[in-house]
């Protein structure tokens, strides 16, 4: 199975099992003693001009297309965090649970801040994103901007963001919104999810980014 799971990647340019996996790795510290920086992995760090970050913390190869979001939805304003994956195959073995997510340039991104929206890859192939997170009136509000772009909308039963924990809540205000993107619908925003075609992005993605920016206001 891992042999498939392997040619798979190799052919799509994607991780097919980033999400089916248990994490390899229980913290930050773990993965970056097998895990070389510069080859395996990358982080991309910028302070903002507002009191938002926009954090995709399995980025790159992880989660494909959630830093091309990030990077759309943090505009020039917002501060923004990225973790990415940059083997050719692999790169669910760089994934860290959100809860235990602990680089250490991302505190140093969101003690600043008061609220943080981090984007994830969920695995599902319907064209869907499901919104959590604590903080419920700014989840609400992009969750609507989002339904008025023509996205299907929902909430996930396992991936609700409600961990005090979790990346999406460390902002100094402890609440804020998680957007947990299908592959489906990443699939719909990208000439494809290789690494190529996320240089080419579709009318969806910028729908879904302008709406998820009006949403923050």
């Amino acid at each position: 199975m891992t042999s498939l799971l392997r040619w798979l990647s190799r052919r799509m340019g994607i991780d097919a099992a980033h999400s089916a996996k248990a994490d390899r790795h229980v913290g930050f510290e773990q993965l970056a003693r097998v895990e070389r920086e510069g080859e395996a992995w990358h982080v991309v760090s910028r302070a903002g001009h507002s009191v938002i970050a926009v954090v995709a913390p399995h980025g790159g190869g992880i989660e494909p297309g959630t830093s091309e979001l990030a990077r759309a939805i943090a505009g020039s304003d917002h501060a923004l965090y990225l973790f990415e994956g940059l083997k050719r195959f692999g790169n669910d073995r760089l994934h860290v649970k959100s809860t235990r997510f602990d680089e250490p340039r991302l505190a140093g991104i969101v003690n600043q801040v008061d609220t943080v929206i981090a984007l994830h890859g969920e695995r599902s192939r319907e064209r869907i994103v499901y919104v959590g997170g604590l903080h419920e009136e700014l989840r609400d509000r992009i969750g609507k901007r989002l339904r008025d772009g023509g996205f299907e909308i929902g909430k996930h039963a396992v991936l609700a963001g409600l961990e005090p924990s979790n990346v999406c809540n460390r902002g100094r205000c402890a609440h804020g919104v998680q957007l947990e993107i299908s592959e489906g619908l990443r699939r719909s925003m990208f000439a494809s999810l290789r690494r190529h075609g996320r240089k080419f992005p579709t009318a969806a993605f910028d729908r879904f980014a302008a709406a998820v920016r009006a949403g923050v206001g």
